[in-house]
């Protein structure tokens, strides 16, 4: 599977603080957040709601990929998207796993599975 997910009865903005929250608990940062909504909406004059993708890091581990082999620079961050729908917050997370088990060497793979371990927590602090 590509991706594992959590839907939170929060609305978008409350829920975006929430994750942003858990996700420093686990030493990972926001570096990266593109409007999706807003993209469709300038581009194709089409309204959607909000969906955002979003790209989750942790330097020590990015560093340990790029280190490794530096084309594999390629698969990171660790992607997100939020949406909107019905009034909830859907947060679906890639599986950094499945992605970094893409390299040929083998230390980006070890990090694949400890940042799915990491984003697993998140998951799990959401789900409360």
């Amino acid at each position: 599977m590509y991706e594992f997910n959590v839907t939170l009865d929060q609305p978008y903005d409350q829920a975006l603080e929430t994750v942003k929250a858990a996700l420093m608990e686990q030493h990972l940062g926001v570096v990266s957040d593109v409007d999706v909504a807003a993209i469709f909406k300038n581009k194709m004059d089409k309204k959607i709601p909000p969906y955002h993708i979003l790209g989750a890091c942790n330097p020590k581990l990015a560093d340990r990929v790029i280190g490794a082999e530096p084309n594999a620079g390629v698969l990171l961050p660790c992607n997100f998207i939020m949406r909107e729908e019905d009034g909830r917050t859907v947060v679906s997370f890639m599986d950094p796993e499945a992605v970094l088990n893409l390299t040929a060497t083998e230390e980006p793979k070890k990090v694949g599975k400890e940042a799915k371990e990491i984003l697993l927590r998140v998951v799990e602090t959401l789900k409360g």
